[in-house]
């Protein structure tokens, strides 16, 4: 199945008690807003993971917007959710992506193979008139034996080399739009610009009316990106940055990294760098 599922796929699992479902929805600047809309209505047999209480740790001086969550904790509440190394995961969110593969990566960072992004989220789901409710299931606890996979996390200190010494290698990804990375606008950090040596590729790209694109349409994304050099990917807060990841796995590029407190961890030491204009690769 790759790296996501369809719709279709999905209607015939609902009673496959091998499938977990995870709702992802969120919406930034409202942290309320997708448990709202999931007490509303949800795909059947969903759980609900929240972006800041479950797939994020507290904000704290450094580590960025929405650092990673302890391993413990994330383990306990995939644990809660019924989630052990048997089942297949399937996450959504509204369509836009990015929640559902956070919660993509965090899964598959502790040692999950069998994850997936639901394509179209939930509103592709409703508009197909598929079913849903807002029954709240009974998860069965489950064990969930970790083993972390830390060549997919690039840490503040390997970052921090890369600027100091103007590496080429690894290459630096910004995700966020453009206008952030060139340095026009920053709606939410203390400074605009972006890592210095970052090259730009806008996450959303990456999908297509909230379906990702094609194997072969990602590697034309990347086309000029050397499959065998290594890459960290971040955005603003290591959210929008992982339909990123997706996308160059997608693309076949298997070193990469997410920096997962991106532009928000950068900036929050005063002396680290920042580059605005265009930079290319």
């Amino acid at each position: 199945m790759g790296f996501t599922v369809n719709k279709e796929w999905l209607i015939e699992q609902l009673d496959n008690e091998q499938v977990i479902i995870v709702d992802c929805r969120f919406e930034l600047g409202n942290s309320n807003k997708g448990e709202q809309l999931y007490q509303e209505s949800h795909v059947p047999g969903a759980v609900y993971f929240h972006l800041e209480k479950q797939l994020s740790a507290p904000v704290s001086q450094h580590g960025g917007r929405h650092p990673l969550p302890a391993v413990n904790q994330f383990k306990h509440e995939i644990e809660k959710a019924g989630i052990d190394q048997t089942k297949t995961v399937v996450a959504y969110d509204t369509g836009e992506g990015q929640f559902a593969a956070r919660f993509w990566w965090l899964l598959s960072f502790i040692g999950h193979d069998q994850v997936y992004v639901l394509n179209e989220g939930f509103n592709g789901w409703v508009e197909a008139g598929y079913p849903t409710t807002q029954d709240v299931p009974q998860t069965s606890p489950a064990q969930f034996d970790v083993k972390l996979r830390n060549e997919m996390l690039a840490t503040y200190d390997e970052v921090k080399d890369i600027v100091a010494n103007k590496k080429k290698s690894p290459i630096l990804i910004d995700s966020r739009d453009r206008a952030r990375y060139l340095g026009e606008v920053e709606p939410i950090d203390r400074i605009p610009g972006h890592i210095p040596g970052a090259i730009h590729k806008f996450w959303a790209e990456g999908l297509d009316n909230g379906t990702f694109k094609t194997a072969e349409e990602q590697k034309k994304r990347f086309a000029k990106l050397n499959q065998d050099e290594p890459i960290i990917v971040y955005c603003g807060s290591g959210v929008t940055a992982t339909p990123n990841y997706m996308a160059l796995k997608m693309a076949g590029y298997q070193r990469i990294k997410l920096y997962a407190g991106s532009y928000s961890d950068w900036v929050s030491y005063d002396d680290n760098p920042v580059a605005t204009g265009e930079e290319t690769k």
